[in-house]
């Protein structure tokens, strides 16, 4: 049993940040605006005022996959990768079949991205995979073509955003090494390697030039994407990544990924004393449900235990790599750093050789991320969504005559909010990982929301006179010496079984919770999930200039005519799947973490499960008498729906979740064959 759970919104100030929603910040396109009904902000600065100020935006584009061999009208079966023999190989693309991106995707994505976003957003991710995959025998990829394939998407990102004619960018790209980004695919050695080497100088207009000796070392870097306020960490996962046989996991001294974590700790503590937040952007993501992950385990728990004894300091995490829509939670609770057993590999790429995930994989590890979520801590019974009111101020609320459901009872809703990690879910950190540009399904770019209240007067990238201001990171040696020093201090005591590495400190215990468990500035607020449609696309641009009279279509000459002429602009265009501010069945306040432990708990209730709903079956706003906050409060009701084959009651949230995973491409058959 699973109910519903929304957790505490504390609206109150404590200490130093401001925990005041956004206000008056501009919407993107067409979207409406919105607000967080905070009536004392109502005067703040627009962060949009400035023609060069802050939007409260960001674009996260990944998993490009280029192929400049890539042929319309070609076979989309395996073998073929769109490049032999005959068959549906749509133009811009040929979603769900397992081929790359054509270079007319590619080059429409950017035009795109150049006419509806530059001047919306303040920064990119970018989360690697920039060259094919090598799943054609006849054509084996070279290290030369890997090299040529990034640099060509490399000078897209800075021709889109260049200021004028210069080579000057106007915003900053943040970019990461995709496992598919290097010869051969997956195996990273450690640093420096001709790889990093290589990059240093692609990304040269990337890479701020006080972190390229860091980036040589091992491929991983920190931009400060507004000065003094926000970093992003660009993490080289290839060697947290179980599929990478070049190394051996985080554990070890003498391993690249135990290097890379203590640079990780170093890199987040400066943060703490400048006072300032920071973004982990990373290829592979941090799968790890049931026996299933992708990275080796002693990565997952240092991992796990970095990002929740900087919870302070972490707005959020973003990966790519899996081509699916969704998101994980990661549990403090199961780190054991002195224990980290191996656990079962688990290849989120079956057999890893060609890049080929079917959905049938992709839907058991959906299914597994469910199962995990069923197991989280469950609130009492009756204790419903819209008791978020009775924790705003503070826990001793609890000891005052609420009204709320007498019920409960107050050492039962403590007990709870204690599993969790208090009112602010802080046991948990959340990983989201977007859906690719290669149509595995459909092309997809998605645009995040962030709170900039009090942010106007804010520094931008562009206007930071002096690049190399950026954090001055001790080099791989100072880690090293660092790490030594603590393996001498840890001789001198044999008394207990400790950690052979520095354990980060937690925040002070009169810290306030970081951005990404209370809306604050820097918090992620939204985000917008953009599709691009290439069944009518495709079809459009095949039918577009048919000659008069002909019932026939064009030829590929003919088709490719055409896109030469116009450039195929008024056929190809992104549109919303979904915006998680206005989402009626997700109905996410924010992206904090309490948010996606919510949503986590809605997608995992059990439709068959009676005891999640009141006893008497009332409406939710009638339980609670004059309720009148209808935005938070939501209908159980509603998360379950009849089926109309089988007459019985399906999550629609799991529902939802599983057909946006596949970025909307198959249908309700399809869905239902995979999910059996």
């Amino acid at each position: 049993m699973l109910p519903f759970l929304f957790l505490p919104t504390i609206a109150t100030v404590i200490g130093s940040v401001s925990a005041i929603p956004i206000s008056n910040q501009q919407p993107l396109g067409d979207r409406l605006w919105r607000s967080n009904g905070d009536i004392n902000n109502v005067d703040s600065p627009v962060g949009s005022s400035s023609p060069r100020g802050l939007t409260g935006r960001f674009l996260h584009i990944t998993d490009l996959h280029p192929d400049t061999h890539y042929k319309t009208g070609k076979s989309v079966d395996e073998d073929d990768a769109c490049h032999w023999g005959k068959g549906p190989a749509g133009y811009f693309g040929s979603q769900g079949g397992g081929c790359d991106s054509p270079f007319t995707l590619i080059d429409e994505t950017f035009h795109w991205i150049e006419k509806n976003l530059k001047d919306q957003i303040d920064f990119v991710i970018w989360t690697g995979d920039s060259a094919r995959h090598d799943n054609d025998e006849r054509i084996p990829r070279t290290e030369e073509e890997v090299s040529t394939l990034n640099e060509i998407i490399a000078g897209k990102f800075i021709d889109t955003f260049k200021k004028g004619s210069a080579q000057t960018l106007s915003i900053p790209i943040v970019p990461t090494l995709g496992n598919n980004d290097i010869m051969p695919h997956n195996i990273f050695k450690e640093g420096p390697n001709r790889w990093t080497k290589k990059f240093v100088d692609l990304w040269e207009k990337f890479i701020p030039e006080i972190q390229r000796h860091t980036f040589v070392e091992g491929g991983w870097f920190t931009s400060e994407v507004i000065p003094n306020k926000l970093a992003v960490i660009s993490l080289n996962t290839m060697y947290f990544f179980d599929s990478n046989s070049a190394v051996d996991g985080c554990s070890s001294k003498s391993e690249p990924g135990f290097e890379h974590m203590e640079w990780l700790r170093v890199q987040l503590q400066l943060l703490r004393s400048r006072k300032m937040k920071a973004i982990l952007i990373g290829h592979v993501p941090p799968a790890r449900s049931g026996s299933k992950r992708s990275w080796d385990e002693t990565c997952w728990q240092k991992y796990t235990l970095w990002v929740h004894r900087y919870r302070d300091i972490i707005v959020g995490t973003a990966y790519g790599h899996m081509n699916i829509d969704h998101f994980m939670l990661q549990d403090s609770d199961e780190v054991d750093i002195l224990d980290a057993k191996e656990r079962p590999v688990f290849s989120i790429v079956p057999g890893d050789t060609t890049g080929e995930i079917s959905a049938q994989s992709r839907a058991s590890y959906l299914a597994s991320l469910r199962e995990d979520w069923s197991k989280m801590p469950t609130p009492p019974r009756g204790m419903l969504d819209a008791m978020h009111e009775l924790f705003d101020d503070d826990l001793t609320e609890l000891d005052e005559d609420t009204g709320y459901e007498a019920s409960i009872s107050k050492k039962k809703k403590r007990k709870f909010l204690e599993k969790i990690g208090g009112p602010w879910a802080e046991r948990y950190s959340v990983s989201l990982v977007s859906p690719s540009l290669v149509p595995d399904y459909f092309p997809t770019l998605r645009v995040v929301e962030y709170n900039i209240s009090g942010l106007a007067d804010a520094t931008t990238w562009a206007e930071s006179l002096d690049q190399d201001a950026a954090i001055g990171s001790p080099s791989p040696e100072t880690n090293k010496d660092d790490a030594s020093i603590e393996k001498k201090k840890k001789k001198k005591k044999h008394k207990k079984k400790r950690p052979h590495f520095k354990v980060p400190e937690p925040p002070s215990s009169t810290a306030p919770p970081g951005p990404a468990y209370s809306n604050q500035p820097l918090t992620w607020l939204s985000y917008t999930q953009y599709f691009a449609n290439l069944t009518k696309i495709n079809e459009h641009m095949t039918k577009r200039k048919k000659p008069a009279g002909s019932s026939a279509n064009l030829t590929n000459i003919e088709v490719n005519k055409a896109y030469e002429t116009d450039g195929g602009h008024g056929a190809f265009a992104f549109e919303v799947e979904y915006d998680t501010s206005n989402d009626e069945i997700y109905k996410m306040k924010d992206l904090t973490v309490r948010s996606f432990f919510k949503l986590a708990t809605r997608i995992a209730k059990d439709s068959s499960d009676k005891s999640f709903f009141p006893a008497d079956n009332t409406n939710v706003d009638d339980q609670l008498g004059n309720e009148t906050d209808t935005v938070d409060n939501v209908d159980y009701d509603d998360d379950l729906e009849p089926q109309t084959k089988k007459k019985k009651l399906r999550n629609k949230v799991w529902r939802t979740f599983f057909e946006r995973a596949f970025v909307g491409l198959l249908d309700s058959d399809d869905l239902d064959d995979i999910s059996e």
